[in-house]
C-alpha cells in the first residue's frame, strides 16, 4: 500500500464484491461446460441399431429450419432386438407426412445425441401428433413405451434387405452438433471478466488517501 493510502472497506461493499465474483466464476462455469459438452457431442462416435420402426409413435416437431425452409423434425421410436425402444431423430420433412414405414426389421446408421434439439416456444398448442419440442421423458409419456436415454440422429437412408425400403424423402444434412460451442465460450469470458472487474473495483473504491495531520476539512 503506498504511503499516505489506507484500505478501509466496508462490510457491503465487500458482500457486493463476493456476490458479483461468486455470480461470474459460476456462470462463466456454466458457460465453459456447455461449451465443452456441445463439442464432445460434436466428436459422437457413429453407431448402428437393428430393430422395428415403430410407425405409429411418429412425431412431427414443427417450426424446424432447413436452408431456410419451415418444416417438420421427423422423430420415430425403434425397438430393437434386446427389447429396448430408442427415440431416432429420422430427418426433416417439408410436411407433417411420410411414405410408409417399412415393416420388419431396419438397420440404421446415426449418432447419438444428448437430447432432441429444440426451438423456441410459439406458444403453439400441440395437436395430434406434432409438437413443437419434445424430451425423450415426455415421448415416452406420451407413447406408453419404456425409452432408453439416448436419440439417435439419423445420417444414412434405412437398410432393409426384403423388400427394400422406399426413399423416405427427408433431409439428413444436419447442422453440427457442437454450433454454438464459440458462443459459449465468448459467454465464459464476459463472465470470467466481470468477476475480475469485481474484485478490481473492491480494491479500487475503499483505498483512501489519509488526511494529514495539518491539513484541515473543507
Amino acid at each position: 500500500m503506498p504511503a499516505g493510502y489506507s484500505f478501509r472497506p466496508r462490510a457491503w461493499a465487500l458482500a457486493l464484491a463476493a456476490a458479483g465474483c461468486a455470480a461470474g466464476i459460476a456462470l462463466g462455469n456454466w458457460q465453459s461446460d456447455r461449451a465443452a459438452q456441445k463439442r464432445a457431442a460434436g466428436a459422437a462416435a457413429p453407431v448402428t441399431l437393428r430393430g422395428e420402426l415403430l410407425a405409429a409413435h411418429t412425431l412431427y416437431l414443427q417450426n424446424r429450419l432447413h436452408h431456410g425452409k419451415p418444416g417438420y423434425y421427423v422423430v420415430q421410436p425403434l425397438h430393437e432386438r434386446d427389447g429396448r425402444n430408442v427415440l431416432v431423430l429420422r430427418g426433416w420433412s417439408a410436411v407433417a407426412a411420410l411414405p410408409p414405414t417399412p415393416a420388419g426389421e431396419v438397420i440404421l446408421e446415426g449418432v447419438q445425441r444428448e437430447r432432441l434439439p429444440r426451438a423456441y416456444e410459439t406458444g403453439e398448442l400441440a395437436s395430434g401428433n406434432v409438437r413443437q419440442n419434445i424430451t425423450v421423458g415426455e415421448f415416452g409419456a406420451w407413447s406408453g413405451l419404456a425409452m432408453a436415454p439416448q436419440v439417435i440422429e439419423q445420417r444414412s437412408a434405412l437398410v432393409v434387405t426384403r423388400p427394400p425400403a422406399p426413399p423416405d424423402g427427408l433431409a439428413r444434412d444436419w447442422p453440427p452438433a457442437e454450433i454454438g460451442a464459440e458462443r459459449n465460450e465468448a459467454y465464459a469470458l464476459q463472465w470470467y471478466a466481470l468477476a475480475a472487474l469485481s474484485v478490481v473495483l473492491f480494491f479500487a473504491l475503499n483505498v483512501k488517501r489519509d488526511k494529514s495531520d495539518g491539513e484541515q476539512p473543507g
